[in-house]
C-alpha cells in the first residue's frame, strides 16, 4: 500500500514539474517554439518521463490550457461570488470584467487565445473552455432569474450565448491592431449586453 502511494505521488509530482514548465515555456514561446526536449530539462526529468505522463506535446499543452481555464474559472467564481449575494447585476458586471481583465494577462492572452484555439483545433478548444465557462455563466444567470432580474427562460441556451459574446469579444480585442481601444470598446459592448438582459422598472 506505502510503495502503491509513493508511486502516485512521483507520477503527480511529475505531471505537476511538466504541466509547470511548460506552461512558462509555452507562454513564452508559443507551442511550436518549444521542443518536447526543452519541456523535459526544464521540468529536471527525461524525455522518457514526459511521454510516460503525457502522449506527446500536444497532450501536454491540454494539460497546461486545462489548468488554466480551471484557474479561471476558480478566480472569476470568487470574484463574483464576493457581490453576488448583495447585487445579482453587479456580479455579472464584475465577472464580465473579470474575464476581461484576464484575458489581458500574458499567460491567458497567448495560451487561451492565441496558441489553445491553433494548437487544439477549434472543437477541443471550446469543449475545454466551455467545460469551465458555461458552468460559471450558467450560475449567474441561473441567479439572475430566481432574483427576478432576469425574465425566465431556459437557462443553457442564454448561458451557452453569453460565453459565446465573452470568447469572441476577447478574441476581436486580443487580434486587434489597436488592442487597448479595442478593449474598452468589447468591455462596454459587453455591459450593454448583460443589462438588456435585465429586467428593468
Amino acid at each position: 500500500m506505502e510503495s502503491k502511494r509513493t508511486q502516485a505521488d512521483r507520477t503527480a509530482t511529475t505531471r505537476a514539474a511538466l504541466v509547470a514548465a511548460a506552461r512558462g515555456l509555452f507562454t513564452q514561446r508559443g507551442f511550436a517554439g518549444v521542443s518536447a526536449e526543452e519541456i523535459a530539462r526544464a521540468a529536471g526529468v527525461t524525455r522518457g518521463a514526459l511521454y510516460h505522463q503525457f502522449d506527446g506535446k500536444l497532450e501536454l499543452f491540454a494539460a497546461v490550457f486545462e489548468q488554466v481555464e480551471a484557474e479561471l474559472a476558480e478566480r472569476i467564481g470568487a470574484q463574483v461570488s464576493v457581490v453576488e449575494a448583495e447585487d445579482i447585476v453587479a456580479a455579472l458586471h464584475v465577472g464580465v470584467d473579470a474575464w476581461i481583465d484576464a484575458s489581458a494577462e500574458p499567460a491567458v492572452h497567448r495560451l487561451v487565445l492565441i496558441e489553445a484555439p491553433a494548437v487544439l483545433g477549434w472543437e477541443r478548444w471550446r469543449e475545454i473552455g466551455r467545460r469551465y465557462g458555461v458552468g460559471l455563466v450558467q450560475g449567474g444567470v441561473e441567479a439572475a432569474i430566481t432574483a427576478g432580474v432576469m425574465a425566465p427562460q431556459p437557462v443553457g441556451p442564454i448561458a451557452h450565448a453569453l460565453v459565446g459574446a465573452l470568447e469572441e469579444a476577447v478574441l476581436y480585442a486580443a487580434r486587434a491592431d489597436d488592442r487597448e481601444r479595442a478593449t474598452a470598446e468589447v468591455r462596454d459592448a459587453l455591459h450593454r449586453l448583460v443589462d438588456g438582459l435585465v429586467i428593468t422598472g
